[in-house]
């Protein structure tokens, strides 16, 4: 197994229980506690995770997005990202969802109008398929948590005309772009992107200055980060060409 393959499943464990420690690690991957002890090196000099004594704890609680975003978890913020990207969504249009809970909260807002939603996960197409003037257009494929994965999706994404596609992203970083957590996403991510008219980031402003292992996306490549409230100005100055819009009340 990879380096990466292994730092990813470190992750995932974390994501799922908060800590791990190196002898878990070492039984799980199969491999000695000494080549445990440099991945968990290598992450906490990324920033990934915090180790301790015989194992590791996540470095930040916010961190989500390897196999999709903590449901609960920071709920109020991402209403409101969901809210003011809601806004730029019109009758008529042929939208892209990706996987995430302010996606999720997108697809809530969404009103019972003509409207075409492409996407492939399951908590937004429960929603959706509710509100029988939106059309879904499902990719398809095997059901991993709260996804449907297919690994022709990509090649089915790119064949259509999509104008507004809608990102979430674990981490926005001025040198990295727009990272995740999971290689198996990056692939759909990128279809979106350059299949999609328009290109839209949502997340709470916490995931600036942040990186996750995998980067789907450069910051030129993504046309509006919306989040929910104005970050630091000192954060902002590192992202000149990058536009970053919020609720107009805030």
């Amino acid at each position: 197994m990879s380096a990466i393959k292994r730092y990813e499943k470190i992750m995932e464990l974390l994501l799922v229980s908060g800590e791990v420690s190196v002898s878990d690690l070492a039984a799980e991957l199969k491999v000695t506690g000494k080549t445990i002890r440099q991945d968990l090196e290598r992450m906490e000099q990324k920033g990934l995770l915090l180790r301790t004594h015989g194992g590791a704890i996540l470095a930040e609680e916010g961190y989500t997005g390897l196999l999709q975003e903590q449901r609960g978890k920071r709920m109020e913020e991402k209403r409101r990202t969901a809210a003011c990207a809601a806004e730029y969504i019109e009758p008529g249009d042929i939208i892209a969802l990706d996987s995430g809970s302010t996606t999720l909260e997108i697809a809530k807002r969404l009103d019972n109008v003509p409207l075409t939603v492409i996407t492939n996960d399951l908590y937004i197409i429960g929603e959706l398929i509710k509100k029988e003037r939106i059309r879904l257009v499902v990719p398809g494929g095997v059901r991993n948590q709260n996804l449907l994965v297919n690994e022709d999706a990509g090649a089915f994404l790119r064949k259509l005309n999509v104008q507004k596609a809608f990102l979430s992203t674990t981490g926005i970083h001025p040198e990295f772009g727009l990272t995740i957590f999971t290689q198996m996403h990056v692939e759909q991510k990128r279809a979106m992107i350059e299949t999609a008219q328009q290109v839209y980031c949502v997340a709470d402003r916490s995931k600036f200055d942040t990186c996750a292992l995998f980067t789907f996306a450069k910051l030129e490549e993504v046309g509006t980060v919306i989040v929910d409230s104005p970050p630091q100005e000192e954060v902002l100055s590192k992202y000149p060409d990058l536009r970053v819009v919020w609720p107009s009340h805030e």
